[in-house]
Formats: structure tokens, sequence, C-alpha cells
């Protein structure tokens, strides 16, 4: 069945959106082309689960929401703050799954965050 292969991030200044997600992820963001301005992503190195994506000028106001696993929650929800983000909901438990909220990111962009724990409750 089809697979999510590539995802775009809309940003109202693409360059303070790089450097949001640099600082919160250590994702890798490279300027690629020099007439229309994108912003590439790698999330990871080539092997692992995931996938890369761009950062692009905001085309409008709909989007979709991408979640990112993270080892621990709570700190990465301090780093999400510390850079220029917002924690939009309260940590949740997701019985059986893990612990999740949803932040902004510096564009006002809305992600999710999600810990693994099998005895979340």
């Amino acid at each position: 069945m089809p697979r999510v292969v590539h995802f775009e991030i809309n940003a109202d200044k693409p360059e303070r959106a790089a450097a949001f997600y640099k600082k919160v992820f250590g994702w890798k963001v490279k300027k690629w082309g020099d007439t229309m301005p994108y912003w590439l992503v790698t999330t990871g190195k080539k092997g692992e689960m995931g996938i890369n994506g761009g950062i692009m000028n905001r085309m409008k106001k709909e989007t979709t929401v991408n979640t990112v696993g993270v080892k621990s929650l709570d700190q990465y929800l301090k780093k999400v703050v510390k850079a220029g983000g917002k924690q939009a909901t309260p940590k949740n438990a997701i019985p059986g799954y893990g612990w999740f909220a949803y932040c902004k990111d510096s564009e006002g962009n809305l992600f999710g965050l999600m810990q693994p724990d099998m005895k979340a409750k």
C-alpha cells in the first residue's frame, strides 16, 4: 500500500522555522536551489525508520499535523519552548502506547510529540 515518503512544513519565515527544528530536534536543514525558496530537511540517518522533508514559504493556512517520536516527552517540551515554540496541549497518556502532547513551532504550525511507553496510563 502507498506510504508517506516526504513531509513539508509551511512557514512565514522559513529561515526561522529551520533554526527552530535544528535547535529542538537536531535536524539537518539546508537551502536547496536558487529560484524557489525551499529547505531540505534530514531527520535522521539513512536506513533509520522515518522520513525526510522540506520547509517552504507558507502557501495556505490548511496543514497536516506531523508527530515526532522522542525518547523523553518532558525534555522535548522544554526544548520546544526554549527554541521559541509553545506547548499547545497538556502531556497525555495514550494507554498502552505512550505519552503525547501537541506543540506549535515558531511559525504557529501544530505538531505532535510522542514518547513510547507501553506502561502509560
